[in-house]
């Protein structure tokens, strides 16, 4: 299992420390400092069963630059954010946890973390 962080984020640490809690062996990224590339990007969102913008913080200063929120959100324009994610991983959601069983959940609640430790 392994969980990409940002230590500075509350949701991570939270994450982090269920897992602790709960005896969970994992590995942590952290995912600003060891940048995904964008084929991991693929294999994390295939494992998650979403597309790019699911995971993408539109919110952030770099999505507001980019005009992500004005993108086209179809097949066709999938690489381009998948290539803006690679570009300006703050832009990726936190916590991504990968789970054992090759799924993967977005861990922002306990719930989801949780469902992680149950794969």
């Amino acid at each position: 299992m392994e969980i990409w962080i940002n230590p500075a984020c509350s949701k991570c640490r939270s994450a982090v420390s269920l897992l602790d809690a709960e005896g969970a062996d994992y590995t942590v990224r952290r995912y600003l400092e060891d940048v995904p590339s964008e084929d991991e990007i693929r294999e994390v969102l295939t494992r998650l069963g979403l597309e790019p913008w699911d995971i993408t913080r539109t919110q952030e200063a770099a999505a507001k630059e980019l005009g992500l929120k004005d993108w086209p959100r179809d097949e066709a324009s999938r690489d381009r954010w998948v290539t803006a994610l690679a570009e300006h991983p703050k832009l990726i959601q936190r916590p991504i946890i990968t789970a054992d069983d090759g799924t993967a959940v977005v861990g922002r609640t306990d719930e989801a973390v949780r469902d992680a430790l149950s794969r």
